[in-house]
């Protein structure tokens, strides 16, 4: 098919929820993106962060075939063994150079926001007996698009049109602002260690590190949304561990198996379920659990020989001569590992920058607030990443001043 086929296609059958760029892709190696006509894009967006290990991984894809060669799925009325050994290896990861090792417990499912609407559950379990419902989240905070995680995003224009919401969800404007809205029905605090669509901008470590303290000793809980900070992407498994906390529970998913969809949900709270409160058909399953297993391996090599830490320095240094290159259109760089984002002068700056990239074959993001988002795979070459600037500096210099 050519891209007029595809465009009538999608047109008449696929239902109107996104805006989508005038491009199709067809295959990628690593960063790089190969459309319907062949032409080679530098991938800075690398699927929402998703794609972990890049495009087309020859180890990924093995352990993929592999799996599908054997079993795709059974149920979760059966013991999995790739499930087991994923929980594992996230816990076991999780633990490391933690002095007091929490036992920890994971649930699976399919994606972000039911990762989100898991801990939700837990939340409201845990106040049970004790009239405790209410969950804070923070403005500008996206926690997923079902109708529960929809409604603990702080975002206003992300309520409209869908009716009624579930009660008991409160919005403060920051951290500090939390402290506030804290009452005797209070469960939990919800929130994002990096706001992905708030704006990139990293919480304050001290202020996180305070807030965790006060709400243990309140008996509320403290759950991190780390659908997009997660799985090495800020440098560590998790920005919790950047930040020095324990979180009660953690949500993930986008990364962990590098493009198959997954989601996990790690709780300290190892018996709030019993069986039957919660499920998933598809969760956990063994062609999803042993892309997970794959994706954790080689990342975790990345993490500790160190590559991960010199691509993060590389890939932050372009971006401080961007701003300082061009002033007039970015005032300043913002994020933490390959969580990364450019404040534009003027947010009508945004889309201009993200068309002209493409136009000039690399592709960046947008998050709120006019801002520029990076989420490069965390397997990124040099070569690549170097590139990929050289590309998007000459997309800066064909917009008019």
């Amino acid at each position: 098919m050519d891209m007029a086929q595809i465009e009538k296609l999608d047109e008449k059958f696929v239902l109107h929820t996104y805006a989508r760029s005038k491009v199709a892709f067809t295959r990628g190696e690593n960063a790089r993106l190969y459309d319907i006509q062949g032409r080679e894009y530098i991938d800075f967006g690398s699927g929402i962060a998703v794609c972990s290990i890049g495009h087309a991984n020859p180890s990924l894809a093995q352990a993929i075939a592999k799996q599908a060669q054997n079993l795709l799925h059974t149920s979760n009325l059966y013991y999995i063994p790739n499930q087991a050994l994923l929980a594992q290896k996230l816990v076991e990861l999780y633990c490391e150079n933690i002095t007091q090792k929490p036992d920890m417990r994971v649930f699976f499912c399919n994606s972000g926001a039911e990762a989100n609407e898991c801990a939700i559950k837990i939340a409201r379990k845990y106040g049970e007996g004790r009239d405790a419902y209410k969950i804070i989240t923070l403005d500008s905070s996206f926690h997923g698009r079902t109708i529960a995680s929809l409604k603990a995003t702080g975002q206003e224009k992300m309520h409209e049109h869908f009716g009624p919401f579930p009660d008991g969800f409160i919005y403060a404007k920051d951290i500090d602002d939390i402290y506030n809205h804290i009452d005797s029905h209070t469960c939990a605090v919800l929130l994002e260690l990096v706001q992905g669509e708030g704006g990139i901008a990293p919480m304050d470590k001290d202020k996180i590190i305070a807030l965790s303290t006060y709400l243990k000793t309140k008996d509320i809980l403290l759950m991190v949304d780390e659908v997009q900070t997660g799985i090495f992407r800020c440098g560590e498994l998790f920005a919790s561990k950047v930040y020095g906390i324990h979180p009660d529970v953690i949500t993930t998913a986008k990364g962990l198996a590098g493009g198959v969809p997954i989601g996990a949900v790690l709780t300290s709270l190892i018996d709030i379920f019993t069986h039957g409160d919660h499920g998933s058909t598809f969760g956990g399953n063994p062609l999803s659990c042993a892309a997970g297993l794959e994706t954790l391996e080689i990342l975790h090599n990345l993490y500790t020989n160190k590559t991960l830490d010199k691509t993060i320095n590389l890939f932050h240094t372009q971006l401080t001569s961007l701003v300082d290159d061009f002033p007039h259109i970015f005032t300043h760089k913002v994020g933490l590992g390959l969580m990364c984002g450019l404040y534009t002068q003027d947010p009508a700056l945004q889309p201009l920058i993200i068309a002209a990239g493409l136009e000039h074959g690399v592709i960046v993001l947008k998050s709120g607030k006019g801002v520029v988002r990076f989420l490069p795979a965390l397997t990124i070459t040099n070569d690549e990443i170097d590139e990929g600037f050289a590309r998007l500096r000459n997309a800066l210099k064909s917009l008019k001043n």
